[in-house]
């Protein structure tokens, strides 16, 4: 019966935003069709089944209450309670981490709890520097963390490579009280071993963000930190096929004793609530939930798989037609691509390639001499590609209409430029086939696709 009234719930939900706010479901419904119809290489994203979506916008969101299952500060909490208990050990076991926190609204949220338990305000902390890859939370000027704490930096050698030696001396120089390794466009493994040890030298907590690598590192296609940092924290969405929101995870040194006396588990717990967070979502506590369960997979595995394999072929294809890929390619999801080769500039080829309904984004890149809002590279990603069901012969097809465009465009500022809209239509043309012969899965398709729709930025 609870199932019934979920399901019917959901179904007039939907029809009563349609009657009484078409404006608003409209655009929704457009939204929806533009993800149909736009081929995604983005790296920070990937795509929640239908199943993850109903869990999301279900009616545990009008649940209230601070606290954890067992000792919430408000009643009514039997069957969320239940809820958070599945999510966290879902998570445990899709990670094999001995803790898990699964409030943290955001992998960003993940990340200032951890720095506000662990640190004080002016600590030192180590980070990777942003243009070389590393996250705004890791340190940067822009971001609280690089502002209520002395943040120093860490880059990447000619290679495009972290260098560990030299993460070594400016560790020894400086004396961080944390370091973070994981980052938002580095595209090679992490050495979280060697990570681990030079914490251990200078008596520093190691984090480790994998918000982008999170699917890799469940599917056992990528090292684990779970046990080799202190701290792991990551996003829900970007390679997990999940909601909006983050999970802190702990391994083996769940049992930790801080400099307060608590255990490290018990230090997170209390920094999630009370400390920095409210009442949980646990609507999307529910999503995760749903989305971890998929993570444990066998099909998850095979996924992870192929996004490896196509990001692989993504990166050689791009090579192959001139471009410059850095770090020499890819051991992840992700491919670093420096346009200013090309004569044109991040941004540009942002713009340039979602006119003709590819969607990439800008991205700094090491020693970029551009403000990080025009920036001279772009960060490309196969999570969606493969969720489409792509082969690596469809990614060379791919990368081939992303050549054309880079190849086809004239820069004519560093935001501006001009595109034949022949070179337009025909790339659009091809982008429409292979949207129609991979569909995003689980979803019901337009009707027709493509009917008369235009992509917003046509």
């Amino acid at each position: 019966m609870t199932e019934c009234v979920f399901e019917q719930t959901l179904l007039r939900g939907a029809e009563l935003l349609r009657q009484a706010d078409p404006e608003l479901h409209d655009l929704l419904d457009q939204e929806q069709i533009r993800q149909h119809e736009t081929l995604s290489l983005t790296a920070a994203a990937s795509i929640a089944d239908p199943s993850v979506l109903v869990c999301d916008a279900s009616a545990a969101g009008n649940v209230t209450t601070e606290g954890y299952p067992g000792a919430r500060y408000h009643a009514g909490c039997r069957h969320v309670d239940e809820i958070e208990r599945l999510a966290v050990a879902r998570a445990k076991a899709a990670f094999g981490a001995s803790y898990a926190n699964v409030q943290p609204h955001s992998g960003s949220t993940a990340n200032q709890i951890v720095l506000c338990s662990l640190l004080r305000p002016g600590d030192v902390m180590l980070g990777m520097d942003l243009s070389s890859g590393g996250h705004l939370t890791h340190g940067a000027a822009a971001s609280m963390s690089g502002t209520y704490f002395t943040a120093v930096a860490y880059g990447v050698g000619a290679d495009g490579l972290i260098d560990y030696d030299d993460v070594a001396r400016i560790s020894k120089e400086h004396r961080p009280r944390l370091i973070f390794c994981g980052g938002s466009s580095y595209p090679r493994a992490i050495d979280f071993a060697r990570f681990r040890a030079i914490a251990d030298d200078v008596g520093a907590y190691l984090v480790a963000d994998i918000s982008h690598i999170a699917g890799l590192v469940a599917a056992g296609l990528h090292p684990s930190p779970v046990d080799a940092a202190h701290v792991t924290t990551t996003s829900t969405y970007k390679q997990l096929c999940g909601p909006r929101g983050g999970l802190i995870l702990l391994g083996r040194d769940a049992g930790y004793r801080t400099a307060s006396g608590k255990t490290l588990a018990d230090t997170i717990q209390g920094a999630v609530f009370p400390f920095l967070q409210g009442t949980p979502r646990l609507n999307t506590i529910a999503a995760k939930a749903r989305a971890l369960a998929t993570v444990a997979s066998p099909q998850f595995r095979l996924l992870a798989r192929r996004i490896v394999e196509l990001a692989d072929r993504l990166a050689g294809a791009l090579a192959d037609n001139g471009h410059r890929v850095l770090a020499g390619g890819t051991d992840t999801h992700m491919v670093l691509l420096d346009v200013s080769g090309d004569g044109t500039t991040g941004i540009v080829a942002q713009r340039a390639l979602e006119a003709c309904d590819i969607i990439v984004n800008k991205n700094a890149i090491p020693g970029d001499r551009r403000s990080p809002r025009i920036a001279s590279g772009v960060r490309l990603g196969t999570n969606i590609l493969a969720l489409r069901g792509m082969d690596p012969p469809d990614v060379t097809d791919c990368a081939r209409l992303v050549s054309t465009v880079l190849r086809e465009v004239k820069t004519t500022g560093e935001s501006d430029y001009l595109l034949d809209e022949a070179v337009i239509d025909l790339v659009r043309a091809e982008v429409s086939e292979l949207c129609r012969r991979f569909p995003l899965p689980g979803y019901p398709l337009p009707s027709p696709l493509a009917s008369g729709y235009r992509s917003y930025a046509g």
